[in-house]
This record gives C-alpha cells, structure tokens and sequence, in this order.
C-alpha cells in the first residue's frame, strides 16, 4: 500500500480534529498549553539536577512554540482560532505520520470495520454467561 501524500494526510486529520473539537471552545485554551510546557520543563529541570529517574529526551521547545501560536491567536474569532489551531494540529500529525516511526505498523482506515463494534444483546450476554 503506497503512502498518501502529505496534503491528503492534512485533510484527514482535518476532518478528524474537526470531529474531535466541534466547537471553539473544545479547543486547548492557552493557559492549558503553558501547563503543558511548565510540566515539560519541570521535568527537564528535575532530570537536570539528577531528581528524577526519568531521562527526558525530548525538547520543550515543540510546547513553547505551541504556546507562543495559541497567544498568536488572541485577535482571531473564536472560529478562526478553532481552524487555525485545526490547521496547525493537522499539519503537526499529517508530518508525524508520514515520517518514519516506531508507530509505522498501524495505517489509519479509511472506513470503519463492518458491526465493530460489536452490538451488546441480550443473546450475546447469554452465550457469554453460558460460556462462563
């Protein structure tokens, strides 16, 4: 199966944090973003002084620029700050998923399997209680 290319994969994810974030006010709020990033950095500062067993390797800079674009959104609309903040998230994803990865064995559906899942009914409680 060939990989589909990166603005198909930004639509995608689009459409799934559309989803996922109906509304405005479904969307992270700024001070939620920079609790992320002080969470980031106090471990980093923690596995600096040797307080933590946790080594964290990954940066907090990717949190900051996060933050620094969520105050970039003040002036927006509500709506607009959802679409911009859908766009970036999209983009952010549609490049983790098409770079190599350890997640690299999954590949997102394009439809959902057929009866999954599976509907709970009075037969199959029986047969589960009779299999018990």
């Amino acid at each position: 199966m060939s990989k589909p290319d990166f603005k198909t994969v930004v639509k995608q994810e689009e459409d799934r944090l559309r989803l996922l974030h109906p509304t405005p006010a479904d969307v992270p709020g700024c001070v939620s973003v920079f609790d992320d990033y002080l969470g980031c950095s106090g471990t980093k500062i923690l596995c600096i002084y040797g307080v933590s067993r946790v080594q964290s390797q990954s940066s907090c800079e990717q949190k900051f620029q996060e933050f620094k674009f969520c105050l970039s959104l003040k002036t927006m609309h509500p709506e607009e700050q959802r679409e911009a903040w859908i766009r970036r998230r999209a983009e952010w994803w549609a490049n983790r998923r098409l770079t190599k990865s350890s997640e690299d064995v999954w590949d997102m559906r394009e439809q959902p399997l057929e009866n999954f899942p599976k509907r709970i009914t009075e037969d199959l409680m029986r047969e589960s209680q009779v299999q018990t």
